[in-house]
C-alpha cells in the first residue's frame, strides 16, 4: 500500500501538470535556445554537412517531364535528347525534376534551364540548379537513387 500512497502524492490535483515538471520543461527550452544562440553568434562550423571534395566529373542537363507517371526525358543543354526514362527507371529522377520545377516556380525562374550534376572525389554525387541556387547531395536519398543520376553522369 505504501507504493500506491506515494504515487498518489506525486499526482497533481485535478489532472494538472505538476509545477516542478513545468519548470523543468521551461528550463530545457531555455537551455536549448541558449545553445542555439551561442552556436549562431560564435560561428561554430556546421558538423552534419557532407564532406566537400574536388569535382572529378560534371555535366549539364535538362530534366523534362510531362506528367506524374515517373517518366522523364533527359536532354543535353542544346536541347537534343540524351535519354528517355520510363516510369520504372526514371521515378527518382522525375521526382527530383518536380522538386526543381517547384523551386523554379517559387523563384520565378525559367522552367527549362539546365541543372548541373557533379561527382566529387569523395564519391558523392550532387545536383545543383544554378537559376535558383537549390542543390542536393544525392547520397542522402540512398545508393540506388544516387546510382540513377550516376548513370546519367557517365553517359
Amino acid at each position: 500500500m505504501t507504493m500506491y500512497a506515494s504515487a498518489e502524492r506525486r499526482a497533481a490535483p485535478d489532472g494538472k501538470i505538476p509545477r516542478y515538471l513545468l519548470r523543468a520543461m521551461f528550463a530545457l527550452v531555455i537551455c536549448v535556445l541558449a545553445l542555439v544562440t551561442y552556436a549562431r553568434l560564435s560561428d561554430v562550423p556546421l558538423s552534419a554537412t557532407p564532406p566537400e571534395g574536388a569535382i572529378v566529373a560534371e555535366r549539364k542537363l535538362i530534366l523534362s517531364f510531362n506528367d506524374l507517371s515517373g517518366a522523364v526525358q533527359v536532354l543535353n543543354p542544346d536541347g537534343s535528347p540524351m535519354v528517355d526514362l520510363g516510369p520504372e527507371e526514371g521515378g527518382f529522377v522525375a521526382g527530383v525534376a518536380r522538386v526543381i520545377n517547384r523551386e523554379r516556380i517559387k523563384n520565378r525562374s525559367a522552367p527549362d534551364g539546365p541543372v548541373v550534376l557533379v561527382r566529387r572525389d569523395t564519391g558523392r554525387i550532387a545536383i545543383t540548379d544554378p537559376s535558383t541556387g537549390w542543390s542536393a547531395d544525392l547520397m542522402g536519398f540512398g545508393a540506388d537513387n544516387a546510382r540513377a543520376f550516376a548513370r546519367l553522369l557517365d553517359r
